[in-house]
């Protein structure tokens, strides 16, 4: 938010999140995808800001978007910071 000119205290965001996360949740969730047991996951090289980085993905067998997780590097804990999440 600093890079538009806004600041706010980390308190505020986390009231925030508090306060609408819940509501969020229940609306995005309606529109969430049912995904099958088949997914594909693929890292690609890409330039972001000027800094290369590496981009792992998550698709399923439809070719929807599950996750994905930008990285500076192409190691095993950067393999193992992605699938924590699953």
């Amino acid at each position: 938010m600093g890079e538009r000119g806004l600041s706010f205290a980390h308190t505020t965001i986390m009231r925030w999140v508090h306060q609408f996360g819940p509501e969020l949740d229940k609306r995005i969730r309606f529109h969430l995808k049912q995904t099958d047991d088949s997914w594909r996951v693929d890292d690609t090289y890409i330039k972001v800001k000027s800094q290369w980085m590496y981009l792992y993905s998550v698709v399923d067998s439809e070719g929807n978007k599950i996750d994905f997780y930008l990285s500076k590097s192409r190691d095993k804990q950067a393999a193992k910071r992605f699938f924590v999440c699953f």
